[in-house]
């Protein structure tokens, strides 16, 4: 490939940026839109929060358990980074529920406790937010498919399961999204405007504080101030996009949804890079990280594909760039006085380095302030912010809020 079919000028990324303005505003007037705008029914104490949780991350791959202790805004975490357990097992076809949560509980039962305590359950999959704190699994993403789950509550089950079998009993279990960990997390820190969660890793979301009377479906229930919405972002078809895009997605086992994940995020990467050579022979799992070697160790690979994955690594960035410019741009909307704006960002892609040439955090941020110029908005400034255990900082949270 000698042409690169990859690049975005200005014009096309401000042509994104609104057409995800635009599908954002859709998603808060009504359900069943491209971008879902889920209302999270966790609303967080901004102040004095304290107390101890046991905290569970369940992401792409990895799975942690911890116990985060909070005092006054400020958290201890044990053991300091969690318990990690690879759970890519649960991709396997045919993998259930049964032993999703014998997987999953393993761990916990390890944790010593002399106390009841509540559960904050950082679940990194679609599902919809319950006025109890629990979440219903709209669909599974990221190569996941245990289809009997689908529909179901997926705290209070595993509440149950977890209770039936412990002597110490766990109080209650509060389900977020882990962008909306993230957006949580930002908190920590409150002389901000406005605040923003985003996820580049395996996959890629965002999340963010909407006033209540700003989400038209939420009319009539009695619902007031701000209120986080998970956007499940992922799901964005943006315009632009290239033939090679839509091999992927007509080769994946979720053909015609989360086109901007396809296109942006770590599992899909290397998939793109495969299929701009499709007679060549690469190894299997070909994701992100190992494309991003080849853009830091380009002697040691083909002159050709180092091109290639230069192109696809910075349209991803320009890509997530013009994403978080469509949602400032609906906080602007109904909020024009918003000047300073904290993200918490979270994720492998995001955080990745390439030691050729500019890091992946560098690409986004330049394209994001570059972007709101054009806008007009010179005066608005995206603080990115990365947090050690965000996550788990910001799950605890909504268990002790």
């Amino acid at each position: 490939m000698k042409k690169n079919i990859f690049q975005l000028c200005s014009p096309q990324l401000k042509e994104i940026a609104i057409a995800l303005q635009n599908r954002i505003v859709e998603g808060l007037e009504q359900d069943g839109t491209e971008i879902s705008c889920i209302p999270t029914y966790v609303i967080p104490k901004s102040a004095d929060v304290n107390g101890k949780a046991v905290v569970l991350d369940l992401g792409g791959t990895n799975y942690r358990v911890a116990t985060v202790t909070l005092e006054n805004g400020k958290a201890t975490i044990h053991p300091e980074n969690g318990w990690k357990k690879n759970l890519s097992i649960m991709k396997t076809p045919g993998f259930t529920k049964e032993e999703l949560y014998q997987e999953l509980s393993d761990p916990i039962m390890e944790v010593k406790r002399e106390e009841e305590m509540p559960i904050g359950y950082c679940f990194s999959y679609p599902a919809e937010s319950l006025p109890d704190g629990d979440a219903r699994l709209i669909r599974w993403t990221k190569g996941v498919d245990i289809e009997e789950m689908v529909g179901e509550s997926v705290g209070r089950t595993l509440l149950d399961y977890l209770n039936e079998r412990s002597e110490v009993k766990f109080t209650n279990i509060r389900v977020i999204n882990d962008t909306v960990a993230s957006l949580f997390a930002g908190l920590t820190e409150s002389n901000y405007d406005a605040y923003i969660g985003l996820i580049v890793g395996t996959g890629t979301n965002m999340a963010a504080f909407i006033d209540a009377a700003k989400i038209p479906k939420l009319s009539g229930k009695g619902l007031e101030g701000m209120i986080p919405v998970n956007l499940e972002s992922g799901n964005f078809y943006p315009p632009h996009l290239t033939a090679v895009d839509d091999t992927v997605d007509a080769c994946s086992d979720s053909k015609g949804v989360h086109r901007f994940e396809k296109a942006v995020s770590g599992m899909y990467l290397g998939e793109i890079l495969k299929t701009v050579f499709p007679f060549d022979e690469f190894e299997d799992n070909f994701d992100a990280r190992k494309l991003t070697t080849i853009l830091s160790y380009p002697d040691l690979h083909k002159r050709r594909y180092v091109r290639v994955a230069r192109w696809i690594y910075k349209r991803s960035a320009k890509l997530v760039a013009a994403s978080l410019v469509g949602l400032v741009l609906v906080l602007l909307s109904q909020n024009e006085s918003i000047k300073q704006i904290r993200l918490v960002a979270e994720g492998s892609l995001f955080w990745s380095e390439n030691r050729k040439g500019k890091n992946y955090k560098d690409m986004v941020m330049e394209e994001v302030h570059k972007l709101l110029a054009d806008f007009g908005h010179y005066d608005v400034k995206v603080h990115v912010a990365r947090m050690e255990n965000a996550n788990l900082v910001g799950t605890a949270i909504a268990a002790l809020s």
